[in-house]
């Protein structure tokens, strides 16, 4: 089984609509995939009726978190997504990134950067306005060369001269928020250190012990001793690991089904899973 369990769609950031990204995952030869939009699951549906045969849709998303000054994503899997607490605070999150997006924009500005926020909402469309949106608008400018490249501590990497902050969770309440939905968390992309400040292990250690199940560990902004090093600190913790292309269609190099999750670590995230089920593909 080939089974990537981070993508994105236009629901958030990403270039392929929900319907897109599932064919494109059964042409790329995978099993199961998981659509992860950010604080989103308006992605889910489409995703759903639009799902090929022989291919598996697990329904997520990746939350905004922040803990100590520091931000960092968590990857919540087959929650029941009406369950209202954490319904209403998904819901706080994006109310928030308009705002926020717009002041970015506001920032660039300052900075010398012609972008306005008609044209990152243009760019946006329907989806979860971010960061990568006000980055793609750069590289229309010409201002960056690719989205990756107007996240450094220049432009928009976290603390960078035109980043903003935004309302995030409480690593530990997105864990109490999840668990109690029926879901299951996992730890995204934990040691990516090239966008920022990254999370001390210790605190990695306090999330396992207030419920974590995992942290994803095969991911492009790891390199191999990066790998070594948190399965060696998931061994220590009892932690799943996991393996992902964070997918984001045309806005990153990366392909996907790049980066995979071992069968055996997919079926323990199925088996602690009490909220939603994987949906099997029936050749929408």
């Amino acid at each position: 089984m080939r089974i990537d369990l981070h993508t994105h769609s236009t629901a958030s950031d990403g270039t392929d609509t929900p319907a897109e990204l599932v064919r494109n995952a059964a042409a790329a030869g995978l099993d199961v995939v998981a659509l992860t939009d950010h604080d989103s699951v308006r992605g889910h549906a489409e995703a759903r009726a639009a799902l090929p045969a022989g291919l598996t849709l697990v329904t997520g998303a990746e939350l905004s978190c922040r803990i100590g000054g520091v931000s960092m994503h968590m990857l919540a899997y087959l929650f029941d997504p009406d369950e209202p607490e954490f319904a209403r605070e998904r819901e706080l999150v994006r109310d928030d990134r308009v705002p926020r997006a717009r002041g970015m924009v506001a920032k660039l500005q300052e900075l010398g950067v012609p972008v306005t926020w008609e044209q990152v909402a243009r760019i946006a469309g329907d989806g979860t306005v971010g960061r990568p949106h006000v980055a793609a608008a750069m590289v229309e400018l010409g201002v960056v060369e690719t989205v990756s490249g107007a996240f450094t501590p220049q432009w928009l990497a976290n603390d960078g001269r035109a980043y903003v902050d935004k309302h995030e969770l409480d690593p530990f309440d997105a864990i109490r928020l999840v668990k109690a939905a029926g879901g299951v968390t996992v730890f995204a992309h934990p040691l990516a250190v090239k966008r920022g400040r990254v999370v001390p292990e210790s605190v990695v250690g306090e999330l396992a012990a207030a419920g974590l199940d995992g942290i994803e560990v095969d991911h492009m902004d790891h390199d191999d001793a990066t790998r070594a090093r948190l399965r060696g600190l998931a061994a220590d913790l009892g932690l799943l690991t996991t393996g992902s292309s964070d997918y984001h269609g045309s806005r990153k190099t990366v392909a996907l089904g790049e980066y995979t999750t071992d069968p055996e670590i997919y079926g323990e995230i199925v088996r602690r899973a009490t909220g939603a089920f994987p949906v099997p593909g029936a050749g929408g």
